[in-house]
């Protein structure tokens, strides 16, 4: 019989499923609720006022966790250096800070030059607030690196 007609008439076997357990499935779909509602509240900020600079947050935000999880990437000991660096994971986590203090200030700057509405710019930090969140509950749920005590 021919290899790839044997593996369909196997049965199935419950055990070597890789399906996430019904818990994980909450947390998935509640973050993927949350993420959504800011990802509307930050799309809601620029069309109610017909501005698309808040827009901006958004983006800031889906970028902040990037570089955490690249330099604690590049920190890690391997072939070619065996000791732990972590000024990999410190220069992370300085423009982790850096993007998430420009999200958060950015549409407070914004409004008080007036080129947004200031509900606009409560809007957008809470949108880029929960979509940052969410970015953060979920690598932290899910990244499955347990050595590593930061986010």
């Amino acid at each position: 019989m021919p290899p790839h007609i044997s593996t369909i008439s196997q049965p199935f076997n419950p055990s070597t499923s890789h399906e996430l357990p019904f818990v994980q499935q909450i947390a998935v779909i509640l973050l993927s609720f949350v993420l959504a509602a800011g990802f509307l509240l930050v799309i809601l900020s620029c069309a109610l006022w017909a501005n698309w600079l808040p827009l901006l947050v958004a983006l800031t935000f889906v970028l902040a966790p990037l570089p955490n999880s690249i330099c604690a990437r590049c920190s890690r000991a391997d072939d070619l250096s065996p000791e732990y660096n972590s000024a990999y994971v410190d220069f992370g986590r300085f423009l982790t800070g850096m993007l998430v203090t420009t999200g958060l200030s950015l549409p407070v700057l914004l409004a008080h030059s007036k080129l947004i509405q200031p509900a606009a710019c409560w809007m957008s930090i809470a949108g880029g607030g929960l979509v940052y969140g969410t970015i953060l509950v979920y690598s932290g749920w899910f990244g499955g690196s347990s050595d590593d005590d930061g986010w």
